[in-house]
């Protein structure tokens, strides 16, 4: 199987597993979490098989799981229930055991500074309700505080790292998860925030992100972060969608436009 341009791994399915093989790193958190998950929250992901890390295409071999992917669906209660259900699962890894995972990639300060360095040569060349989203959106960013990396109050659970409904699997009862190439430690507001500023949560069928949110528990810390990283992953997602080629598009026509006015929305 071959990988397009923009895949992180191409996903080989055999009648009772899946093969998942990797074109850069991301194999040994997958297999990580993968086992992790079969001791602390058996049937929620797939079942760790086997694996190679030294291969030249680095592979996972696991189980395959039942269900269709939530994106693109108009949730129903009982699914939107059953998805914050299998997220509550997968951020209740027992905090001893958090203490032995690496941090997950693609975190705060990450963000921020991949921000920082498309900023200039991005800014200039999109279309004026775009831009002036960004000059919101930066804006915000350089007196939000977002820089500060100590958060005493918001406790670290385990995250999957990717938002993409794509990876929640409704089988007619519950969900499912699987994809955690990018998984590690994190905080339940950041990963929250992944599923519902995550372009896959709207672009077809819109999450009801406020419903979804309602359904956590947060306390006081994690309820003022919450915001902050909704409004930084919404900036994260409009210069990646800027960056869309027109002649080979992933989304819709508009798309960008269309997250220009969502962070807006976040940012008023």
């Amino acid at each position: 199987m071959t990988f397009v341009s923009w895949s992180t791994h191409a996903v080989e399915l055999q009648p009772g597993s899946v093969i998942k093989r990797f074109r850069r790193e991301g194999c040994e958190r997958e297999w990580r979490a993968l086992t992790l998950l079969a001791a602390y929250a058996p049937d929620l992901a797939p079942v760790p098989q086997s694996a190679d890390f030294v291969a030249e295409e680095p592979v996972v071999v696991m189980s395959r799981l039942p269900g269709e992917p939530l994106r693109g669906q108009s949730l129903s209660a009982q699914q939107l229930k059953a998805l914050a259900a299998a997220a509550s699962e997968l951020y209740a890894v027992p905090a001893d055991v958090l203490s032995e995972i690496p941090a997950r990639p693609g975190r705060q300060h990450e963000l921020i500074a991949q921000i920082r360095a498309w900023a200039p040569r991005t800014r200039p060349r999109v279309n004026r309700e775009v831009g002036e989203a960004m000059d919101r959106g930066l804006a915000w960013l350089a007196h939000s505080g977002m820089d500060r990396v100590d958060q005493p109050d918001v406790p670290l659970v385990f995250g999957p790292g990717d938002g993409n409904l794509a990876n929640y699997l409704w089988d007619g009862s519950r969900v499912r998860v699987v994809d955690f190439e990018d998984s590690g430690l994190s905080d339940r507001s950041f990963e929250l925030a992944e599923i519902t500023e995550h372009v896959a949560s709207w672009v077809d069928q819109s999450l009801d992100a406020e419903a979804f949110l309602d359904q956590f528990d947060l306390n006081a810390a994690e309820r003022v972060r919450l915001p902050k990283v909704r409004r930084l992953l919404a900036l994260v997602w409009l210069f990646l969608l800027s960056f869309d080629d027109p002649e080979y598009p992933r989304n819709p026509p508009g798309t960008a436009e269309r997250q220009a006015a969502r962070l807006s929305r976040l940012l008023a």
